[in-house]
C-alpha cells in the first residue's frame, strides 16, 4: 500500500461516520492491534474496540473489532470496512500448535534399527532392537546393543541419556570391546583437543561480547506500516524468528543469527524487516546472494516493498554495467546507497561502506572459505543475519553447539503441497510424459544437467523427444544480457522448458514451474539436490521431481545414500532434517578452519557436540563468566532398581520408531514441569496412561530428584531401601546427619557409605512412592 493510503482511509472513515455507525473489521487480534495503532498515528483518535456486533450502535465513534471478512459492506445505518479493503487480499492460515525448535532437533536424532550408538562408558555399539526384560522381577523395556565379538549390552529406557547417536557409518567404523580400554583412551584424547578448541571459541566470543553493536529499534508507526505490506499472515515460527531478530538488533551487541527455514517458508520476510529497521536507523545494509539471478529477484522484491520510502536500493552483479557499478561503489563509500544486494563481489577489496550496520547472507553454503573469512572480520563489528534452507554441517554444528543463535522456521506456507520425488534410470518415455503432463496443465519444467558441455547434446535430444514445447538454454557462462533475456522469457511463460545448470538452485521463485528433471543426479551434492527440488511446488500446485541416473552404471555408496535420502524426505519442512543427514554422510568439519577433523569419527557427532558444549561452559567459568553447565547430558546417570513395571506398552504406541522417539525425549527431560508437560502430551496423543507408563514417568521423576540430591544408585525391595551417593559425597553433610538422627530407629549409614532405610512395603507401586518421597527429601536437603 502507498504510504498516503492511511490518510485517505482516515478521511473516508470520518466522512462515513457522519452518516453511519462505522466498523473496521480486522482479520485477527494481532492485525487489529497493528491496524488500530497505524490509524491512530494518522490522526484517527478514539477508535473504540468492540467484541460484539450489537455494541456498534452505542456511539458514533468509529469502532474496530475482529471479524474476518473478504470485503466490507454498507447496510442501513451500518458501514463495515474490511482489512482487505485497506491492505488488499491477505492469505491467512489456521493457527496450528507450534512444534518447538528443540523438539524438532530432538526428532532429527531419532534412533533407527542398525544405527551406530555411543555409550558414555562403553563406546560405539550397534542398536539391534528394543526388547522387554525382567529386571528385579518386573518388566522393563531395554535397548539391545551389539559390541565387538558379539557381546550384548542391555540399556533400560529410563537410562537412555547415557546413549548418543553416532551417525551414519561409512563401513570403516569398528565396534568397541565391552570392558576394553580403547574407548576411554580415545575419549580422553578428543576431550583434550576439544578443550583447546573451546578456549579459542571463548576468546572469539569474548571479543565479540566486549564490542558494542549498533542499537537498532523499529521506528514506531513506520515499521507497522511496512509490516502491513506483507500479504500473508505470519506463521508462528516466522513471527518468533522476527521477534528474535528484533531483540538481537536492539540488544546493543553484534547479532550473529542463523535462520534455518525450508525453501519458500518465509526467510526473506525476516531479512526485509531487519533491513528496514537497520536502514531507517541510518545504517547501510548489504545482502549477499550466491547467484546473479537470485540477486535480481531480491532486488526486485526489495524495491517493491520499499517503494515510497526514502531508502536507496541498488544491486551489484554481472547484470550491472561497469559504469553503473562504479557509481554504486561510490554511493556505498559516500553513504548515499542505503541497501545493496549483490554476489560475493560485495566482499571485494574495492567495495567500502561508510556506515555498514547489517550484513544478510542468503544461502551461505555457496560462499567459499575466503569469502567466509572476510565475513568473519565483519562479524565482530556489524550485525549478521545468515539464512539457509540446508545449513552446511559445520554451521549446523555451531548452531547446535550454542555458538550461533539459531531460529528454525518449520511451518509451511498456506496451501503448500509436498513435492513428489522419484529416483529412476533415465528413460526417454518417462521424460517425455513428465514434460508434456506439466505443459498440458499450464506449467513449466526445469531440466537441470551438471555440466555445461552436455547441454548442447541434451538440447538436441529434447527438441527431438518433445517437439511440442519451447525450450531455452541457460548457464553461468552466457553473457549477462543473454542470460537475463532467457530468464525474463521464462518468468513471462514464453518458454516451456528451461535447460540449465544448477544456477537455478538458489532461491528462484517461479510458481508456474512445477516439474523438475535432473540429469545425472548422482553428480550433485545432497543440499544441491534439495535446493533444486525446492525450485518447484512453490504455489498451490503439486510439484514432481525426477532424479535420473545412467541406466547401466553402478553408483558410489555416497551418491546412492544421497539419492535415498532425497527420495525419503518427502514431507514439508525437511531442510533441517536433511542437514542432519548431510552431517551423517559427509561428517562435520573442524569448527575453526577449513580442514576436516577426524575427532567426530572417534566419538560420534552427538557426543562430540556435547563435549564441546561442556568444554565451552567450563572455559566460560574459568574466564570468570557466569553461566550454567550444559543441561541435557551428564557425566553420570543415577541407577534405580525397583520391582515395578516401567515401559510404554506396544498396544499403547504400536509404531516402534515413534516409541523410541518418545523414550529418547523422556530421557532428556530435566525438570518436573517438563515431565508433566510430556505426560499431558502422551494423554493428548495416545489416550490415558497405562499403569507401566505411569510408573515409568515416576521413575524418570525420581531420576531427576536423584541428580538434585547427588544420589548415584537406589535399590528398593520389600524390606527397605539402599541409597548410594555420587562419589560418596553429599552437598550438605551437616543437614544429612541431622536428617538421619531424627530417624535413627529406621535409618542408618553403613561402613561402605550407603544409606539404609528399613521399611516394609507391599508392592512395586508402593515402593516407587516411598523412594520418591525419600529422594525428594534428600534433594531438598542438598538444595
Amino acid at each position: 500500500p502507498d504510504l498516503n493510503l492511511f490518510d485517505a482511509v482516515v478521511a473516508h472513515v470520518r466522512e462515513e461516520a457522519g452518516r453511519h455507525h462505522v466498523l473496521i473489521a480486522a482479520a485477527s487480534a494481532g492485525a487489529l492491534e497493528r491496524l488500530k495503532g497505524v490509524l491512530e498515528d494518522h490522526g484517527l483518535d478514539h477508535i473504540r474496540r468492540i467484541d460484539r456486533f450489537d455494541q456498534l450502535e452505542e456511539s458514533r465513534i468509529p469502532a474496530i473489532g475482529v471479524l474476518p471478512l473478504d470485503h466490507g459492506f454498507t447496510s442501513g445505518r451500518v458501514a463495515v470496512l474490511a482489512e482487505a479493503d485497506i491492505l488488499g487480499e491477505r492469505l491467512a492460515r489456521p493457527v496450528k500448535r507450534r512444534r518447538r525448535a528443540d523438539k524438532f532437533i530432538a526428532e532429527v536424532g531419532a534412533l533407527g534399527e542398525g544405527d551406530l550408538v555411543v555409550h558414555d562408558e562403553h563406546g560405539i555399539g550397534r542398536f539391534e532392537d528394543l526388547v522387554t526384560l525382567e529386571i528385579a522381577g518386573a518388566p522393563h523395556d531395554c535397548l539391545k546393543l551389539l559390541y565387538h565379538g558379539g557381546d550384548r549390552l542391555f540399556v533400560p529406557v529410563e537410562n537412555l541419556d547415557v546413549l548418543s547417536r553416532y551417525g551414519a557409518s561409512d563401513g570403516t567404523v569398528a565396534l568397541d570391546r565391552l570392558g576394553g580400554l580403547g574407548w576411554q583412551t580415545r575419549k580422553a584424547k578428543v576431550k583434550e583437543r576439544i578443550r583447546e578448541i573451546a578456549g579459542e571459541l571463548i576468546e572469539i566470543a569474548a571479543r565479540r561480547q566486549l564490542r558494542r553493536g549498533e542499537h537498532f529499534d523499529p521506528p514506531p508507526g513506520a515499521y507497522d506500516e511496512f509490516v502491513t505490506r506483507f500479504p500473508y499472515e505470519e506463521t508462528e515460527d516466522q513471527a518468533a524468528t522476527i521477534d528474535a531478530v528484533l531483540d538481537d538488533l536492539g540488544s546493543g551487541r553484534p547479532m550473529d543469527r542463523l535462520v534455518c527455514g525450508d525453501v519458500g517458508f518465509g526467510k526473506t520476510e525476516v531479512a526485509l524487516r531487519a533491513a528496514f529497521i537497520a536502514a531507517m536507523a541510518g545504517n547501510q545494509v548489504a545482502l549477499l546472494a550466491p547467484t546473479t539471478l537470485l540477486v535480481r529477484q531480491h532486488f526486485q522484491l526489495f524495491r517493491e516493498r520499499f517503494q515510497g520510502l526514502p531508502i536507496r536500493i541498488e544491486q551489484l552483479s554481472r547484470f550491472v554495467t561497469g559504469k553503473a557499478a562504479t557509481e554504486i561503489k561510490k554511493g556505498l563509500a559516500d553513504g548515499d546507497v542505503d541497501i545493496v544486494i549483490g554476489t560475493h563481489a560485495l566482499l571485494g577489496p574495492k567495495v567500502s561502506f561508510k556506515r555498514l550496520g547489517l550484513v544478510i547472507v542468503d544461502e551461505e553454503q555457496h560462499f567459499g572459505v575466503a569469502h567466509k573469512e572476510r565475513l568473519k572480520q565483519l562479524r565482530a563489528e556489524v550485525h549478521v543475519l545468515t539464512m539457509t534452507a540446508t545449513p552446511i554441517p559445520r554451521t549446523l554444528q555451531m548452531a547446535l553447539g550454542g555458538l550461533k543463535e539459531l531460529s528454525i522456521i518449520a511451518t509451511p506456507p498456506v496451501d503448500r503441497l509436498a513435492v513428489r520425488a522419484f529416483v529412476l534410470p533415465a528413460d526417454p518415455v518417462v521424460i517425455r510424459e513428465a514434460i508434456l503432463r506439466e505443459h498440458y496443465r499450464g506449467g513449466q519444467t526445469f531440466y537441470v544437467c551438471p555440466r555445461i558441455e552436455d547441454q548442447a547434446k541434451l538440447a538436441g535430444q529434447l527438441r527431438q523427444l518433445v517437439p511440442e514445447v519451447k525450450l531455452a538454454v541457460a548457464n553461468g557462462r552466457m553473457p549477462a544480457k543473454e542470460l537475463d533475456e532467457v530468464m525474463a522469457a521464462f518468468y513471462d511463460r514464453k518458454i516451456d522448458v528451461l535447460l540449465s545448470t544448477n544456477i537455478i538452485e538458489s532461491g528462484l521463485d517461479i510458481p508456474t514451474a512445477n516439474t523438475l528433471i535432473v540429469h545425472r543426479a548422482d553428480r550433485f551434492g545432497l543440499s544441491q539436490l534439495y535446493q533444486l527440488r525446492g525450485r518447484i511446488g512453490r504455489g498451490k500446485v503439486r510439484g514432481y521431481a525426477y532424479f535420473t541416473l545412467p541406466p547401466d552404471k553402478k553408483l558410489r555408496e555416497v551418491a546412492e545414500k544421497r539419492l535415498q535420502v532425497i527420495q525419503s524426505l518427502d514431507q514439508l519442512g525437511a531442510g533441517f532434517q536433511l542437514a542432519s543427514h548431510d552431517l551423517d554422510i559427509r561428517g562435520s568439519g573442524n569448527l575453526l578452519g577449513d580442514e576436516q577433523s577426524g575427532h567426530i569419527k572417534e566419538v560420534g557427532f552427538e557426543l562430540y557436540n556435547h563435549l564441546l558444549e561442556e568444554a565451552v561452559a567450563v572455559a566460560k567459568a574459568e574466564a570468570g563468566e557466569t553461566g550454567e553447565l550444559v543441561a541435557g547430558r551428564h557425566d553420570w546417570t543415577p541407577q534405580i532398581t525397583i520391582d515395578a513395571a516401567a515401559l510404554i506398552p506396544e498396544p499403547y504406541i504400536e509404531d516402534l520408531d515413534l516409541r523410541l522417539q518418545m523414550y529418547q525425549r523422556l530421557a532428556k527431560l530435566e525438570t518436573h514441569e517438563e515431565l508433566e508437560a510430556f505426560a499431558a502430551e502422551l494423554i493428548d496423543r495416545f489416550g490415558p496412561l497405562p499403569e507401566p507408563t505411569e510408573q515409568l514417568l515416576q521413575l524418570v521423576g525420581i531420576k531427576q530428584l536423584c541428580r538434585q540430591a547427588g544420589v548415584a544408585r537406589v535399590e528398593a525391595g520389600p524390606r527397605g531401601i539402599v541409597v548410594a551417593f555420587h562419589e560418596d559425597r553429599f552437598a550438605k553433610p551437616d543437614r544429612l546427619v541431622g536428617y538421619i538422627a531424627e530417624r535413627s530407629g529406621r535409618m542408618k549409614v553403613r561402613s561402605d557409605h550407603r544409606l539404609v532405610i528399613s521399611e516394609e512395603t507391599g508392592s512395586g507401586e508402593e515402593r516407587l512412592k516411598r523412594v520418591r518421597k525419600v529422594v525428594g527429601e534428600l534433594a531438598a536437603l542438598a538444595a
